[in-house]
């Protein structure tokens, strides 16, 4: 599979529209191995524990807008010794994305342990102007864009011309804010390739709270009318944070994240030593 990523100048490349397509875009990074028979209950993502410093262990990718403050992602030890992620976003927009080929079905799990000490003031998930969080977890689905109307295969297609990138056509994102209610499941306010899912609302007394969800029962919810009985392969999972548009800032903890489920061909292929990405400047 060939990925071409590149960035193109502002007047090609409107960076309102274009924040939700780069990080569906960015799931596609990397190239894929041989296919290989694994057990079904290994977690499919390297863990943010096996870092060697503070920079995000391979095969986790940075990626962010032009012309854009990248947010900061940087794995930290805890005062119990745990290593885990945590993200800065200052004014700032990114991604960080791990490529991965999963099965979708009934035993396809995503959990995590997440902490958000700081909310982004004026986030607000409904509009483009406060489209802002401190923490998001997103899955990326590839969906044949033959289920797609023809509108929205239009609008993908263009996106795909425009940046360059194989976009998955489907994204949901677990949201932790601080204004919608639990279980609140919104279309993101640039694009309908986007579904937020918000698990967690407001500050928590003992900071870190688990998650563990049906990535089957919650895609199903998300994008269960336009896909009918049709399963797509999970592509990725990316942690996201920005606080671009409301010039706010936010600060968020996450765990290992595990993802659970067979491949659906073949495990991506991890860079040779020392490849792995550098955290935002």
């Amino acid at each position: 599979m060939t990925v071409r990523i590149r960035f193109h100048p502002p007047h090609l490349w409107p960076l309102a529209a274009a924040r939700a397509w780069l990080l569906a875009g960015a799931a596609l990074w990397g190239a894929f191995a041989a296919p290989a028979a694994l057990a079904q209950d290994a977690n499919r993502l390297v863990p943010f524990s096996n870092a060697q410093g503070a920079q995000p262990p391979a095969p986790w990718r940075f990626t962010t807008l032009p012309h854009k403050a990248p947010t900061r992602f940087d794995v930290t030890t805890q005062p119990d010794g745990q290593h885990v992620l945590r993200v800065e976003a200052d004014q700032s927009y990114g991604n960080l994305v791990h490529p991965t080929q999963v099965v979708l079905g009934p035993g396809t799990s995503l959990a995590w342990r997440w902490r958000v000490d700081e909310f982004v003031q004026g986030a607000d998930l409904r509009t483009r102007a406060g489209d802002d969080g401190a923490a998001k977890l997103c899955v990326f689905f590839d969906l044949a864009v033959e289920r797609l109307s023809f509108g929205e295969r239009a609008r993908l297609a263009l996106a795909r011309s425009s940046t360059g990138e194989d976009i998955p056509s489907e994204v949901l994102c677990y949201v932790w804010d601080n204004r919608e209610a639990k279980d609140t499941l919104l279309v993101n306010a640039f694009t309908q390739r986007m579904r937020m899912l918000v698990l967690e609302s407001g500050a928590t007394p003992g900071g870190w709270l688990s998650e563990r969800r049906s990535v089957l029962a919650d895609y199903r919810r998300a994008f269960g009318t336009e896909a009918g009985d049709t399963l797509p392969d999970v592509v990725a999972v990316a942690v996201s944070a920005d606080a671009d548009n409301t010039h706010g800032h936010g600060l968020a903890y996450f765990s290992d994240i595990d993802l659970r489920g067979p491949w659906a061909v073949h495990p991506p292929v991890v860079g040779p030593a020392g490849a792995a990405p550098g955290t935002a400047p």
